[in-house]
């Protein structure tokens, strides 16, 4: 009798969202990145940062099928929620959020909408044109040669390694210039 009670109970889903999130943010506030490829430690800066990150992951997780896909839905549904909360703690008030949030959101869905083809082909010079643009506000393409080598790079990082080493662990890679 307990063996059917175990398999007709509803499981709750694995909520990787915030763990996935926090290894987000401490690889995106790695030193290199400001130091050697020359991203300025400046807000919107650190958020295309946080979104090429973000993305990375959520195109990893993808590859896993469902449960992948809710784990990366989780993901990135905290990282939404995380950047409410920023506005909020820079003062924004209750009725401008919304409109923030729905810029942010074009923007979040706009880098995530250029990269993602690019990552997934291994077209390093559309991504650097990409990075070069959004993060680096240039449009020299060699500005953003290295970033996008270093995105690609952790892409196929990412993919090596299995699921559970992703969602407890993810390893990226290095940070040169």
């Amino acid at each position: 009798m307990i063996m059917l009670q175990n398999l007709f109970r509803t499981r709750p889903r694995e909520r990787l969202g915030q763990s996935l999130y926090e290894a987000v943010v401490r690889q995106a506030r790695t030193p290199a990145f400001y130091t050697r490829l020359g991203v300025a430690d400046r807000i919107d800066a650190r958020f295309e940062l946080y979104t090429l990150h973000v993305l990375l992951l959520v195109m990893r997780l993808r590859d896993e099928g469902e449960r992948g896909a809710e784990a990366g839905q989780d993901l990135f549904n905290t990282y939404v929620s995380a950047l409410d909360h920023a506005l909020r703690e820079l003062g924004v008030g209750d009725v401008s959020v919304g409109k923030k949030m729905r810029k942010l959101g074009e923007a979040l869905y706009g880098r995530m909408m250029a990269w993602e083809g690019p990552l997934r082909d291994g077209d390093a010079p559309a991504l650097a044109a990409s990075i070069a643009r959004n993060v680096y506000e240039s449009e020299d393409i060699a500005t953003g040669e290295a970033l996008a080598a270093y995105a690609i790079a952790s892409r196929a990082r990412l993919a090596s390694q299995s699921f559970e080493a992703v969602k407890n662990a993810p390893e990226w890679a290095e940070t040169a210039a």
